[in-house]
């Protein structure tokens, strides 16, 4: 290895880790508010780098009739819930329709939208729409009840969720892996390294994103709401916070930042129904280095799973993966040590 080719695989490991960044700060966020390790957030990247690809061949994604079919049995369950507890019927329906309006507006708009070949920029604005809405309805309909359970729970609960989107998503997208077209199709040189105008794309994106998410967690009232929420439920509560909008919320950015870094990577590399997974699962591991708390940690931690992964499949390919899994058990066992477990009361 030289110095042209260690630069080459670094810039490719930068790359990954952006993406992975994003993903290990969506899993802290989805952790730190809920305490649910969402294990379907790969899936959100599948959903949205596959449902673009639907759009560009002027198809209408199965995603869409998901996210009405959610909104609709997310719209019957808070009826029933609020009838059960009493409210006064008019109250309910009104609180049900403010609810099932925007997912229901946003799928109607992309069952219009989706024949139209519109362009590139609206495409991707609608298949965040679509995507970003399915994650409060996912939260209201398998985690909400389930707020006081177990850690152990709520990750099986994740599990169940994991394998039933990945199965909807054969069936919405099929066997067959997608790319879409570049964004940018410049390429500069630096020395030795080709910079695509795709790879600045994805890292100025994911840049862009981290900071936004440092703004809104710092000078909003939202974002302070969540902070909160992490930091005791139990007090936010009392303050007035409801920890299931603040869930919901947790649910939003995550399927948003899921779907974003679908798009991103769509053009880089072929994406099939299951690909989110795998992915999802390299955040997971970089969101372990910070100990599922740091955000700044995450970050961190996703730079280094990009840089083993790149420079693994330099030195052993057939083993990268294998490497990139490897690494989280030193880091587990270094945690258990310096921070021995204790009963919870």
């Amino acid at each position: 290895m030289d110095f042209s080719i260690a630069s080459i695989l670094m810039l490719d490991g930068l790359t990954n880790g952006a993406i992975y960044a994003l993903l290990a700060l969506a899993t802290v966020l989805v952790f730190a508010v809920t305490r649910i390790i969402f294990i379907p957030q790969g899936e959100f990247v599948a959903f949205g780098a596959l449902t673009l690809a639907g759009l560009q061949m002027g198809k209408t994604p199965g995603t869409i009739a998901f996210l009405l079919v959610l909104a609709v049995l997310v719209a019957v369950l808070d009826l029933v819930a609020g009838l059960r507890a009493g409210k006064a019927v008019g109250l309910v329906v009104k609180q049900v329709l403010r609810a099932l309006l925007p997912p229901a507006a946003i799928g109607l708009l992309a069952l219009w939208a989706a024949p139209q070949q519109l362009s590139l920029l609206l495409q991707v604005l609608l298949t965040l729409a679509v995507v970003t809405a399915m994650g409060p309805l996912l939260y209201r309909l398998a985690y909400e009840s389930l707020a006081e359970a177990s850690v152990l729970v709520l990750l099986i609960v994740s599990v169940g969720v994991h394998f039933a989107l990945t199965g909807l998503g054969l069936v919405f997208f099929g066997a067959e892996g997608s790319r879409n077209p570049s964004f940018w199709d410049a390429s500069f040189t630096a020395g030795p390294l080709l910079i695509s105008g795709q790879t600045l794309i994805i890292i100025l994106a994911s840049a862009a994103l981290i900071i936004s998410l440092w703004l809104f967690f710092e000078r909003s009232l939202y974002g302070k709401a969540l902070r909160a929420t992490a930091v005791n439920q139990l007090g936010a509560r009392l303050m007035g916070i409801s920890s299931s909008s603040a869930g919901r919320l947790s649910f939003t950015m995550a399927a948003f930042i899921g779907a974003l870094s679908g798009v991103l990577i769509s053009p880089t590399t072929t994406i099939f129904y299951d690909s989110g997974f795998l992915i999802g699962l390299k955040g997971f591991v970089a969101a372990v280095f910070a100990g599922l708390a740091s955000y700044p940690g995450a970050a961190l931690g996703a730079v280094l799973v990009g840089l083993l992964e790149s420079f693994s499949s330099f030195w052993a390919s057939s083993f990268k993966e294998v490497i990139v899994f490897t690494s989280i058990l030193p880091v587990l066992l270094w945690r258990s040590l310096r921070n021995p477990h204790h009963e919870e009361s």
